[in-house]
């Protein structure tokens, strides 16, 4: 009797595109429980065991202080009670922002101050995809009508000495939970500020006067387009500002800032 081919051949029949999905589906919970009892997941802020990669424990959870609403329509700062809508804070109606909108995932606390900080300077990245979640939330007003996403920029000498920019990063991450496109290389700052930390309101809004500039390649996707600029930290609002002031001049028909923190001044209640 003669033998197949089949018989004397020493190699497998290749697998099947559905066999290799199902083993890798068999493979995946196994790999997470041996990557977990290698690197056991912990809090991103206080680095206790958790159930899951990149959250928080109860009592981090607990002390990050969100913004939620009534707040100010412009500034997206809180304010003490509903008085109507729109709702205006003090600070919006004595000195309006330049941006049409602005919204926070929370207060700059203690928490959220060391999550950013570790984030931006100590490269600890694996709090992102939580903190794309916030920003979606907290901006989901802002982002639901959106055209385009743009981080906030960093000067090229910092941006090699950093080696990320954290805006492009948050903004990466809220541009694939929306599906919003993102452009990284639309806004350029074509001057090196001083760092911000420590000056005073007037002295961060000349520090970044005339530090950023629309790319003018990228001047007709601006024109008459609805923007979300993207931050980590909204302190004063002057970085905000400025750059609002340089899309609007671009023709952009809309710019909104989002940011995963912002200070909260007294003074910026409701009157």
């Amino acid at each position: 009797m003669p033998i197949g081919e089949a018989e004397l051949s020493l190699e497998a029949p290749p697998a099947s595109p559905a066999t290799i999905r199902a083993s890798a589906g068999l493979l995946r919970p196994v790999l997470g429980r041996l990557a977990d009892l290698l690197l056991p997941p912990v809090c991103i802020s206080c680095r206790r065991r958790v159930g899951g990669h990149g959250l928080l424990c109860g009592a981090c959870f607990a002390s990050i202080d969100f913004i939620t609403p009534p707040l100010c329509a412009r500034l997206g700062v809180p304010l003490p009670y509903e008085a109507g809508e729109p709702l205006l804070s003090a600070a919006a109606i004595a000195t309006p922002p330049v941006y049409d909108r602005a919204r926070a995932a929370a207060r700059d606390s203690d928490t959220m101050r060391e999550l950013i900080q570790s984030f931006k300077y100590r490269d600890r990245q694996e709090g992102l995809p939580l903190f794309a979640r916030w920003l979606a939330k907290a901006g989901a007003e802002l982002l639901a009508d959106a055209d385009l996403i743009v981080p906030v920029p960093l000067y090229p000498s910092r941006l090699w000495w950093r080696r990320f920019n954290q805006s492009a990063m948050l903004a990466l991450g809220i541009g694939r939970l929306t599906g919003i496109p993102v452009d990284c290389a639309v806004l350029k700052r074509v001057r090196r500020t001083a760092s911000q930390v420590g000056l005073t309101a007037d002295q961060r809004r000349r520090n970044v006067a005339g530090a950023f500039r629309v790319d003018q390649r990228m001047r007709a996707r601006v024109r008459k387009a609805k923007l979300v600029v993207v931050d980590d930290v909204i302190t004063t609002g002057a970085t905000a500002e400025a750059c609002a002031r340089s899309l609007k001049r671009a023709g952009a028909a809309r710019v909104d800032i989002l940011a995963l923190a912002r200070v909260v001044e007294p003074t910026a209640f409701v009157l």
